[in-house]
């Protein structure tokens, strides 16, 4: 993460709460990266399934001295199409900008 300018988390079913998960974006807050969360469940897995959407991985990170949530100032992109050939266009269309916010947006909050 070091040579990084964003972390860019890519936002599943059960990707919220997981313990690395949780360690990267509080790494990637302590050096004043970029952070950004995308919603993937509407990509189809390794089974053609699309999957329930997850739950924001940064609500449970609390920061500064009033332990304020992340999830206040990092944005979670979500596409805003169901079938999954769409959603991987939008994102594909869309990542490119909200990295660069992201790098923006690093050590503003």
């Amino acid at each position: 993460m070091a040579k990084r300018s964003c972390l860019v988390v890519l936002i599943g079913a059960t990707t919220s709460g997981r313990k690395w998960i949780n360690y990267e974006i509080e790494k990637a807050y302590e050096l004043n990266k970029g952070i950004v969360g995308i919603y993937i469940h509407g990509l189809k897995d390794k089974n053609g399934n699309q999957t329930t959407k997850g739950s924001n991985p940064f609500y449970n990170i609390l920061i500064g001295k009033n332990k304020e949530r992340l999830s206040k100032y990092v944005e979670c992109y979500e596409a805003p199409h169901l079938t999954s050939t769409y959603v991987y266009d939008d994102i594909k269309n869309n990542i490119e900008q909200l990295i660069e916010d992201a790098i923006s947006n690093a050590g503003t909050y």
